[in-house]
């Protein structure tokens, strides 16, 4: 075997490797985005039911409080189970989802409803495994998996959003054709899920690069990449890491580490208030009618999802990459001025300027996630890099939950409300 310490100067390695982040990246997300993309099918269907807010929320607080107990118990955690769970919990609620829909032949009752929302739960237990595990896998490894990694996710919304207008244009003509793009839609989704599935469990942990980033974060004291080690024929290394006397390894404290990284938290948080206050309840609900008709909040949505997925792989450029932290705060606070933006576009503005407004939040959304997970963990050790990837999830989940709770007041004063 050759020596570990040439790995890191392989660049064919590291580049496929990004490649897998890439891909992985977006199999983590893309079974919630096909649920936020296939929304038009399900206010068609549950018409009184909110259900683009709804399910979001039921994903969310799942995602949430699990999460937040992961992360307590990340370093006694296995990674490569956590994220094998994941992946097998996100590929089978999507396939539940076709049977669902087969089951009640499409019609919107409420116990059909309610499985709905039991499904989605499923979505929000696979994300709390995977959200912090791969992102703390990441964190010790080199920067541009990490982008990759979150590129993905940004590649799947886009993704998603482009076989949704596909599909949407397919059928759009034919009887029930609403119903038939949406269940193509979930079955190639469910495909992509299994795909990602087959990747982390067989390629992933055995390319050389990857061996020799756990290799180094086990020799610091990282157990939870055991696991991952002995999967990959290192067992004799795995074992020396199992039998590590704790005390005698030197690592912050959850509590130090957030104490340094606050302000990354708390923009994170932000962030995601921000956006989904207005992701994806406002611009189904909120926007009005226009000329697209039944195609708007697609397109809308399709829009977010395309710049958020550019704007993530700005960072990867150096001179583009913002790392002062005084200006990530700068421009967190700024994103603010997005909720008034938005209230006057669609009371006063045309559908031009509401498509243009919805581009600009997904690219500032991408684009300062990205900077910030790509500069975070700078500095730590194996074991804190790890523990500080998944508290900075807990702040991203926080976000997403207190955003998708505060898009109901955008409903105050409506009938359906």
């Amino acid at each position: 075997m050759n020596n570990p310490e040439e790995i890191p100067s392989r660049l064919e390695g590291k580049n496929v490797a990004r490649l897998v982040c890439c891909i992985l990246g977006v199999g983590s997300l893309v079974a919630w985005n096909a649920m936020l993309t296939i929304t038009d099918y399900y206010y068609q269907v549950f018409p009184k039911y909110h259900p683009s807010r709804v399910l979001t929320l039921v994903y969310q607080l799942v995602a949430n409080v699990l999460i937040s107990t992961l992360a307590y118990k990340e370093a006694k955690l296995k990674t490569r189970f956590r994220n094998i769970l994941g992946y097998s919990l996100y590929t089978g609620a999507t396939f539940c989802l076709i049977i669902l829909d087969l089951a009640s032949h499409g019609r919107g009752s409420v116990v059909a409803y309610v499985v709905l929302c039991l499904i989605v739960a499923l979505f929000g237990v696979a994300d709390a495994f995977i959200q912090g595990g791969m992102v703390g896998d990441l964190s010790f490894m080199c920067p541009e998996f990490i982008q990759a990694f979150m590129g993905g996710l940004g590649i799947a919304g886009a993704l998603t959003s482009g076989l949704r207008l596909i599909t949407k244009a397919i059928f759009d003509k034919s009887p029930d054709g609403l119903r038939k793009g949406a269940l193509l839609f979930i079955g190639i989704s469910t495909l992509i899920q299994l795909a990602c599935l087959i990747l982390y469990v067989f390629v992933f942990g055995k390319l050389p690069i990857v061996k020799y980033y756990r290799s180094k974060a086990g020799k610091e004291g990282a157990k939870s990449v055991t696991a991952d080690l002995a999967a990959a024929g290192l067992q004799e290394q795995a074992e020396q890491i199992q039998q590590m006397d704790e005390s005698k390894i030197q690592k912050l404290t959850k509590k130090q580490l957030l104490r340094q990284n606050i302000d990354h938290g708390i923009n994170l948080f932000m962030i995601y208030v921000v956006t989904l206050s207005i992701f994806p309840g406002f611009l189904y609900e909120d926007t009005g009618e226009h000329r697209l008709g039944d195609w708007y909040a697609p397109v809308l949505i399709a829009m977010y999802n395309v710049w958020d997925s550019i704007s993530r792989f700005i960072p990867s450029i150096k001179r583009l990459a913002m790392e002062s932290r005084k200006w990530i705060t700068i421009c967190v606070v700024a994103r603010f001025l997005l909720i008034p933006a938005f209230y006057c576009t669609a009371k006063y503005a045309d559908q031009g300027w509401m498509i243009f407004l919805t581009s600009f939040l997904g690219l500032t959304n991408g684009y300062l996630t990205v900077c910030i997970f790509s500069t975070a963990p700078k500095g730590y050790n194996g074991p804190e890099s790890n523990a500080l990837g998944n508290l900075l999830c807990v702040f991203l989940l926080a976000g997403i939950f207190a955003g998708v709770c505060l898009g109901w007041l955008w409903l105050i004063g409506h009938d359906s409300f």
